[in-house]
């Protein structure tokens, strides 16, 4: 790992936290004022659907512009967004500081993104820097809401008092400061310029590649395995007699699995060909869905757990190194708003899926089907895999 890369990886972890610690704090300090599970999760969803909407346009943002204006404008709009609720922890203030900070995390991840696959040279390292930034969300996703929960807890007189939600907010405040004071010595890469007369580029052409619509369907499939994980195990814990910090504890495992295989990949990455841990990831969740709901333990489900943290952390390291090879280099961006548009879409509409699929079929028929869903779609990864492979 070189400095420049370690430099952005802590970059990405301190406006990621913003955003994270942010989605943790809000929805309690909500809960606190009397507001229903329902406005709690429209806030919730606010996190996300900025990125819906803003993913394309500061894809191609950044293509015209590279690292430091777009990671600019992330700092200043995630630190207005948690400012805003230092100063006004109120419901409508923290529906814009999630709209803002969730914002604010999209596009610099896309900018980042871009940046360091444009740097890399060759599949092996694009493998290698991948690996190792996506160890960043991971990190923050835990330094976030860890620092928040402390200072809401024992900032103010009493734990769980406005003094403490305001320290919380301060802090995620703060965080994104550290970012751009991490990303500001950063060389920027020569620009891309389009070859004269061409005509502007749509996003949607990209999905003309075959190679880049199989992407995209397999990054949509694994991510929504994320979704349903997400969605199905309280679920299935809570009809299991299992309890909340027990269950919690197995999504937990989940996370640091994920992590864990992230930091073992760089070593690996001349012995791994991006095809094969995209198929062998698909076929090994199917298996691990299959068998999910017969886990009649919470020991059972966090094995499971364990396994499927293993295999979908692999997955966007992958992901990201076969976007930058099968995509135009002036178009890296507007690939990454494209994918990032698509996941946080589906984060939205999925969970409203699952939960009918789950009053019709079940909750471990949720789990099957998905299981089904995605061991079929192990053969559009096999369809990426490089003529010489065949």
């Amino acid at each position: 790992m070189t400095p420049e890369l370690a430099r952005l990886i802590f970059a990405q972890v301190c406006l990621h936290a913003c955003m994270a610690g942010t989605r943790m704090a809000a929805p309690l300090l909500a809960l606190r004022e009397g507001y229903s599970p329902a406005a709690v999760g429209v806030l919730l969803a606010m996190f996300a659907l900025t990125q819906v909407f803003l993913a394309l346009p500061a894809g191609r943002f950044a293509d015209r512009h590279g690292l430091k204006r777009p990671m600019g404008y992330s700092v200043v709009a995630a630190m207005l967004g948690a400012g805003m609720a230092v100063a006004y922890p109120v419901f409508p203030v923290l529906c814009l500081a999630a709209l803002l900070t969730g914002g604010a995390t999209g596009v610099a991840v896309i900018s980042l993104q871009r940046h360091v696959g444009r740097a890399a040279e060759g599949a092996l390292q694009l493998r290698r820097v991948f690996s190792w930034l996506s160890i960043g969300p991971a990190v923050s996703n835990f330094v976030g809401p860890f620092a928040a929960g402390l200072l809401i807890d024992h900032a103010g007189a009493l734990p769980n008092s406005t003094t403490g939600y305001r320290a919380a907010f301060f802090l995620m405040a703060v965080l994104p400061l550290a970012s751009w004071l991490l990303v500001r010595p950063t060389r920027e890469l020569a620009p891309v310029v389009a070859p004269p007369g061409s005509a502007p580029p749509r996003a949607w052409d990209l999905l003309r590649d075959p190679a880049f619509r199989r992407l995209m369907l397999v990054n949509w499939f694994l991510s929504s395995c994320w979704d349903v994980h997400t969605f199905v195990v309280p679920v299935l814990g809570f009809e299991k007699g299992i309890s909340a910090s027990v269950i919690g504890s197995i999504l937990g495992a989940f996370a640091v699995a994920a992590a864990a295989i992230r930091m073992v990949m760089p070593l690996l990455a001349a012995h791994l060909r991006e095809w094969r841990v995209l198929v062998g990831a698909m076929l090994m969740t199917a298996v691990l869905f299959a068998v999910y709901p017969f886990m009649g333990t919470a020991l059972g489900m966090g094995v499971c757990s364990v396994l499927l943290g293993f295999a979908l952390g692999t997955v966007q390291p992958m992901i990201m190194s076969m976007l930058h090879q099968i995509t135009p280099e002036a178009r890296h961006g507007e690939a990454l708003g494209l994918r990032l548009m698509a996941i946080n879409a589906s984060s939205v509409v999925m969970p409203l899926l699952f939960g009918t699929m789950g009053a019709v079929i079940g909750i471990a028929g949720v789990f099957w089907a998905t299981g089904a869903l995605v061991g079929a779609g192990a053969r559009a990864a096999w369809g990426l895999r490089p003529a010489d492979a065949q």
